[in-house]
């Protein structure tokens, strides 16, 4: 195994394999790389398709979607059980297209600073037009210029608040490089902190794990990147739309479970309980508004998020043992867009 594992977790997503995963073999050569394919029980010939096409690609078969947090435990778990497992992993959406000097400032990121646990690129969205993909230099609603944590909560990114997205103009390239998180489509750790972590909270599913995951590693003492020397161009939204009510759920209820994770020994678990009882009635107003306003799902995948929170939850457990950490702000994410607007 080489010195970084390149993985993504792939689920009926043949189409971007085939279209960007020549490119990222390609980005690994005169690195120490190597790219895996693990499969979530994907119907569409993804698998046949890596292991036809691209030989050199590692492929893991892992035979049912156990989600993003289920796939990407699995298959790192095998990975580091080897006897020559990977210092770093890379976690990569196979609806990312690299150019060849994305990887080189990540790996030395890593390489020169043993207190950087995870670290990211710039996210670029990747437009697709008359069946052609065109990069731009306006920030992807995934990760941006690395994501933030307002004090209710709420995640958002340096150039994306909301709705909102800049064009990256360069603004963020000279500010403090830490943030708070990550983006999972495109995010670099340590393979001996993953283990230390106990990779990703699995009851997530998918959303929002990475931010448990950098809000763990932070605790621990290790900063988050942003490496603006590194850009990548993301599609996004191709497993769950805006509007599914599936994917409200999951923010949800993940938002409530990270907190309940982090709270406790962030602030102390006196003021963790009172934090998510104050969003909690967040939630509740805008289930309320999502009824007011006939939005019968999204008034329902609020309600089954809190249920599944109660049943799933494990209790307020630890006491602060923190200094503050960088990009947790005491600042409402609402206010903050009005400021942009």
């Amino acid at each position: 195994m080489a010195k970084t594992a390149i993985v993504i977790l792939n689920l009926n997503t043949k189409n971007y394999l085939e279209a960007f995963l020549p490119a990222l073999i390609k980005s690994t050569q005169g690195y120490d790389a190597e790219v895996v394919v693990a499969d979530n029980g994907s119907s569409d010939g993804s698998l046949s398709l890596v292991q036809d096409r691209f030989p050199c690609v590692r492929t893991i078969a892992l035979g049912e979607n156990t989600g993003f947090t289920g796939g990407y435990n699995k298959a790192i778990a095998q990975l580091l059980d080897s006897k020559d497992a990977p210092e770093y992993i890379i976690l990569i959406n196979s609806d990312i297209e690299v150019d060849e000097s994305w990887l080189g400032p990540l790996i030395s990121q890593l390489d020169s600073d043993p207190q950087c646990g995870v670290c990211g690129p710039k996210l670029h969205k990747l437009m697709c037009k008359d069946g052609a993909y065109q990069r731009t230099s306006m920030f992807e609603y995934a990760g941006a210029a690395g994501g933030l944590l307002d004090r209710d909560g709420f995640p958002f990114c340096r150039g994306r608040i909301l709705g909102r997205v800049e064009e990256d103009n360069g603004q963020y390239d000279a500010a403090d490089p830490a943030v708070f998180w990550i983006s999972g489509a495109c995010l670099a750790t340590r393979a001996s902190l993953w283990k230390e972590l106990g990779g990703l909270d699995a009851r997530f599913f998918a959303h929002m794990e990475e931010i448990d995951f950098c809000w763990r590693a932070a605790l621990r003492g290790f900063s988050v990147r942003l490496v603006p020397q590194s850009v990548v161009y993301h599609i996004g939204g191709g497993t769950l739309g805006s509007d599914s009510p599936f994917k409200l759920k999951l923010n949800y209820r993940n938002c409530l479970m990270m907190l309940e994770n982090n709270l406790p020994l962030t602030v102390g678990a006196s003021a963790a309980r009172k934090h998510l009882n104050r969003r909690k009635c967040i939630d509740n107003c805008a289930a309320l508004a999502y009824l007011l306003s006939f939005k019968w799902k999204s008034y329902k995948a609020v309600r089954e998020a809190h249920k599944e929170f109660k049943r799933m939850r494990r209790g307020l457990q630890g006491d602060a043992v923190s200094a503050p950490l960088a990009g947790m702000l005491d600042v409402s994410i609402f206010s903050e867009y009005l400021k942009k607007s």
